[in-house]
């Protein structure tokens, strides 16, 4: 199964993101690649933000690539965050999560839009996989631009 996910003490119904999920990884050009998507609440996602970025409290996503040609690695997206990031854009929660998902994988290929001039590459590559996903939000990278 290429695409597995797991919820980690929160109530969501996957399927369609796990849907989401193995047609992002064709629209990479990834198609037999395995990817693991980790849904999480705050609590759990600060945690990780600080045992691997030294950063206090919680994110809406984090990529842990493997160096593996098969295996991309695991994203972990927190669904409090990615709640409160859709009320505030004014979409739904759904459509959050697939932007979290793209970008997630994106940083799992090698994209970093902290990195000088990757920023407006990396948006335009969300830009366009949400689009292929029949997603018309913004990509999270443009947000900050």
């Amino acid at each position: 199964m290429p695409v597995a996910l797991r919820c980690e003490g929160v109530r969501f119904s996957a399927r369609a993101l796990k849907a989401d999920a193995t047609r992002l990884l064709a629209l990479l050009g990834r198609p037999r690649a395995e990817l693991s998507v980790l849904l999480c609440d705050d609590a759990f996602i600060a945690e990780l933000n600080r045992q691997y970025r030294q950063k206090e409290g919680p994110t809406d996503v984090l990529s842990f690539a493997m160096d593996d040609e098969r295996v991309l690695g695991d994203v972990v997206i927190s669904l409090d965050t990615a709640r409160r990031q859709a009320e505030a854009i004014g979409h739904a929660l759904d459509d959050e999560l697939r932007v979290l998902l793209v970008h997630g994988c994106l940083h799992l290929l090698g994209h970093d839009h902290e990195a000088p001039g990757d920023d407006a590459r990396m948006a335009a590559e969300e830009s366009r996989c949400l689009v292929g996903l029949g997603l018309s939000a913004p990509s999270l990278v443009s947000r900050a631009l």
